[in-house]
């Protein structure tokens, strides 16, 4: 069976750039996409150790009735099979149960609860309890579709870093596209992090390492290609503590425009 990415269809503009780049996704990994047109503002997702309900903002319910053919439409245009998933499960009559055995989920920084802080450098709380309680990747695209042609991934030395590393370097295989594996020296030793490498048997992944030893974290990021995907760990303490949320999260987002994919600690890549 193909790995699948649950995709939650917002019928607008701005829902088709994500679907798109939703779509692109999956046609390069040759994985499945699985549409979820919601028919309700509210879903639960049921996890090992949380429940999280996802408050949708109103466009997500624009135009049911083209909703499923302009969904069709997008994904077809990538050469692919759109699939829909129908709730089988309510929590309650407006409250839909989606499952979550998917090998991917996308979360739009936008599936949050409402606030004001939707932003380019900010995830919401919900996205944020998806991505500590999932067992899959989080993909976050880009607001506008871009293709992405190489794979950086960010290594901090902690035990999601090296999921980070893993899961870049098998979306390098699966697409062909090159890997660079970029880390920041903070308060230790390149050494360090070489014996986290060479313990966690990753040297294969990390033929192509850019390290910076100076310099401010912000200004070195623009050595990150303007079109490589990049991965990252969340809730990570090795050697950087933090990386993903935290500080490092949010400077990385409001930095660089990349679509992301994003490896929590249950994450089991």
């Amino acid at each position: 069976m193909k790995a699948q990415l649950l995709h939650i269809f917002r019928n607008t503009p701005f829902g088709r750039e994500t679907l798109l780049e939703s779509s692109y996704f999956c046609k390069t990994l040759e994985i499945e996409i699985v549409v979820y047109i919601p028919r309700t503002a509210k879903f639960l997702m049921y996890f090992e150790n949380d429940v999280v309900q996802v408050d949708l903002d109103r466009s997500y319910l624009t135009s049911p009735e083209t909703a499923e053919t302009h969904a069709s439409e997008i994904i077809r245009s990538a050469g692919l099979e759109p699939q829909f998933f129908e709730p089988q499960d309510y929590t309650a009559s407006t409250l839909p149960d989606i499952p979550t055995h998917f090998d991917y989920m996308c979360c739009p920084r936008s599936i949050v609860d409402l606030s004001s802080k939707i932003g380019l450098g900010y995830l919401g709380p919900r996205v944020r309890r998806i991505v500590n309680s999932a067992r899959f990747p989080v993909y976050i695209p880009n607001a506008v579709f871009k293709v992405w042609k190489s794979v950086a991934v960010f290594f901090g030395g902690s035990v999601n870093g090296v999921k980070a590393v893993r899961l870049g370097q098998k979306i390098s295989q699966l697409s062909g596209f090159p890997l660079r594996v970029f880390t920041q020296l903070e308060g230790n030793s390149r050494e360090g992090y070489e014996s986290v490498v060479k313990e966690r048997q990753i040297e294969e992944a990390m033929e192509n390492w850019t390290v910076f030893d100076s310099g401010p974290f912000q200004e070195n990021l623009y050595e990150v290609p303007h079109d490589a995907l990049v991965v990252l760990g969340a809730y990570g303490h090795g050697l950087i503590k933090q990386l993903a949320f935290g500080s490092k999260m949010e400077l990385i987002q409001s930095v660089l425009s990349n679509s992301m994919v994003i490896v929590g600690p249950h994450c089991g890549t």
